[in-house]
């Protein structure tokens, strides 16, 4: 037998319906596809998105329930940009069918997904993100009293080799051949400038330099130890449910204590919103929190607004109130809790949801670098990454999976065995049976009939 070749062949002009490949769609995403219909998802998107749209017919734009989906599949797939969203979207059957696009509408580019998220802005994101606290609190998977809260680092779409000098403008190898000429070197080699550039003391600060293209990027050290330019996201988890409360974004140089109170007011407005329309209203009445925010101004200004803190201690060694005794009862009482039975219960329960959310969001989330620039863009995202992390909470309720790829290498659930079954018989068996009918040639006894009645 002949071996076969590939010959180059002509695509054909016109493609039968029936030709067209067809896809069951993925179980995950048609359940989650439910979820998001059954709660008017587009409808409500519609109308807070509808200021941004023109009234008239203009450049084709990206509808809002496609846009915010595309943004939630960056965190299902693991995608870092929106360039590989739009990717995943063209060839994916089972992501067309989730965002909605037939196999006869082109997938939107990434340049269309990112002009949609410049108009849209950041409260309209956090909206969202509140709507989809409201479904948690519905099915009971968001209390919201008692908050652990953290901060992890993002590394920042820029390079530390194009920072520059904040008062002179001169970038830091200019800034180098500068210190040798003054020093005494006239012809500094590559080498040289290296061994002055070691000698230094604070060599780069925030102070000092910042980089052009992103000025929210600071110079910080990354988990691992490297210098970086870098962003800092701080996150509030509900320690009853595991599920994300707030989520800001802040300097990365700037310290834990500073950037607590923000979160903390975030986080209680969240609370606030989410359970606004349900039948139990509920506050933030505990803080969580390791040792790297504990402060006397900290443990003040939460005893102040009513709420309980357990805030790790750092050692300080023997402590004199004489200066700060309003900040004595304070501590003592934060000191207490924490060594309470309820405080370690806390501590323990803290490291597992909070780093549960940071792997999930950034390391498997594709979020640990960010490809977007300024504060108000990689909030955007951030939030409807927090708001697909919500849903996988909820999916993990309703479908026994908080992620697409949870069902890889694991055997399905009853449930999901009725849902791949139905979307099979829906989108593939029916379709497929109806035009088998109608193209099959009739019985002798019908044609037989169909002849005479026509006679």
């Amino acid at each position: 037998m002949a071996m076969g070749k590939r010959t180059s062949e002509q695509a054909p002009l016109w493609v039968s319906v029936t030709d067209l490949p067809l896809s069951p769609g993925h179980p995950f995403y048609a359940r989650l596809n439910t979820i998001l219909d059954e709660a008017g998802f587009d409808r409500f998107v519609e109308e807070q998105c509808q200021p941004f749209y023109a009234p008239v017919m203009g450049r084709p734009s990206l509808s809002p329930g496609r846009y915010f989906r595309l943004l939630l599949l960056g965190y299902f797939e693991g995608l870092d940009s929106e360039r590989g969203i739009a990717w995943r979207a063209a060839d994916s059957l089972a992501v067309r069918s989730f965002v909605g696009l037939g196999l006869d509408v082109a997938a939107p580019d990434h340049s269309t997904i990112s002009r949609t998220r410049r108009l849209i802005d950041v409260e309209t994101h956090r909206v969202v993100f509140t709507w989809v606290q409201e479904r948690l609190v519905g099915a009971e998977l968001l209390k919201g009293r008692t908050v652990a809260i953290d901060a992890t680092t993002l590394e920042a779409n820029a390079a530390m080799r194009s920072i520059i000098r904040r008062d002179t403008g001169e970038s830091y190898q200019e800034f180098l051949m500068r210190l040798a000429l003054a020093s005494g070197i006239k012809t500094p080699t590559r080498e040289a400038l290296a061994r002055l550039d070691r000698r230094r003391k604070k060599r780069t600060s925030n102070k000092d330099w910042q980089n052009p293209a992103d000025p929210d990027a600071k110079i910080t050290k990354m988990k691992d130890g490297r210098t970086h330019l870098a962003h800092k996201a701080e996150h509030a988890v509900d320690l009853d449910t595991g599920a994300l409360v707030a989520v800001t974004l802040q300097d990365a140089d700037a310290g834990d204590t500073a950037t607590l109170v923000e979160t903390a007011i975030a986080a209680a407005e969240q609370v606030e919103a989410a359970h606004a329309t349900s039948d139990m209203p509920a506050a933030l009445t505990e803080l969580v929190a390791d040792r790297g925010y504990h402060s006397n101004q900290t443990l003040i200004d939460l005893e102040a607004v009513a709420v309980r803190s357990y805030i790790a201690e750092p050692e300080r060694g023997r402590r004199h109130w004489t200066k700060r005794p309003e900040a004595q009862r304070a501590v003592y009482h934060n000191r207490r809790r924490v060594r309470g039975a309820r405080g370690q219960r806390l501590m323990r329960r803290r490291g597992m949801y909070v780093e549960r959310a940071f792997a999930h969001l950034y390391d498997t989330g594709g979020m640990r670098r960010t490809h977007l620039r300024g504060h108000r863009n990689i909030l955007k995202r951030l939030l409807v990454h927090a708001s697909a992390f919500n849903l996988g909470i909820l999916m993990r309720t309703a479908f026994g999976r908080g992620t697409p790829r949870g069902l890889q290498g694991r055997q399905f659930d009853r449930d999901a065995l009725q849902i791949a079954f139905r979307i099979f018989v829906e989108r593939v068996w029916l379709p497929v049976r109806r035009v088998w009918w109608l193209s099959s040639p009739l019985p002798t006894v019908l044609r037989t009939h169909s002849l005479v009645a026509l006679a």
